[in-house]
């Protein structure tokens, strides 16, 4: 019963691309997954930023390996085949628990590593929209945060120091955006206020291809399945709690 289930799931996916106003795109995985040797200097946060990965999937991908001293010549696996979230195949869809969104624009879809929401203050699921963009936003700390830190400006404006990066896009969901960031070694890891933050170079890429108005779909899917090359695959990433695991030990433990 539970292997007719996981078919079902997966023949479900091959079929998505038949819906109306959805993304034509006959294969449930984008991207082809790569093995690396490190060099002396590398580090997993370095060929995570690299390789448009975020922290913890590479760590959990290989969690034998010191994060900061690999070694010379270690075999590292680059996670940058992902199989496809199952949910409209339309606009941007993000997956939280692999901290990935997808764009379904012309050709094959988009993948790019992004940061969530940390406990507490996760980011919310369900459908929105873009409803505005901006080109060198200004943050504003909310009530809360100043309240967490009363040393915080009132605002700060766009530049270098900005927390929001250079370019923003702002959901239909409070005070949610997608936007660029500071501090682009938080990217692939549960530490924002409930925005979903992308690389530098991720959000500048992305931000021209969607135009105000593009659905947005936040699922919590930490559990996929899909068809690669006429074999079924399942790939699992760790839960939001469980990534808090991964990236403080590398592993999970069993109790």
């Amino acid at each position: 019963m539970i292997r007719q289930k996981i078919v079902i799931a997966a023949l479900a996916l091959a079929v998505m691309t038949t819906a109306g106003n959805v993304f034509a795109y006959d294969k449930d995985y984008v991207g082809e997954m790569e093995v690396h040797r490190a060099k002396y200097e590398d580090t997993l946060v370095h060929l995570a930023r690299k390789n448009n990965l975020g922290f913890v999937e590479l760590r959990a991908a290989n969690p034998k390996l010191d994060p900061w001293i690999p070694g010379e010549g270690a075999k590292i696996i680059l996670p940058t085949q992902h199989i496809l979230p199952d949910a409209p195949r339309k606009g941007v869809v993000i997956n939280l628990p692999e901290m990935r969104l997808y764009y379904f624009g012309a050709g094959a879809p988009l993948s790019y590593s992004i940061g969530i929401g940390r406990e507490g203050l996760r980011t919310p699921l369900g459908k929105t929209t873009i409803q505005r963009k901006k080109v060198g936003p200004t943050w504003t700390p909310t009530d809360r945060m100043r309240r967490e830190d009363p040393t915080l400006p009132a605002f700060v404006p766009p530049g270098p120091a900005n927390p929001m990066g250079t370019h923003a896009m702002y959901l239909g969901f409070p005070q949610i955006a997608i936007h660029g960031t500071d501090k682009p070694y938080g990217i692939g890891r549960r530490v924002s206020s409930g925005c979903i933050r992308m690389y530098p170079e991720s959000i500048v890429d992305l931000y021209p291809r969607i135009p105000v108005g593009t659905q947005v779909t936040v699922v919590d899917q930490p559990v996929k399945v899909g068809w690669v090359e006429n074999k079924m695959y399942i790939e699992v990433s760790p839960t939001q709690d469980q990534s808090l695991a991964i990236e403080e030990n590398g592993v999970l433990k069993s109790y």
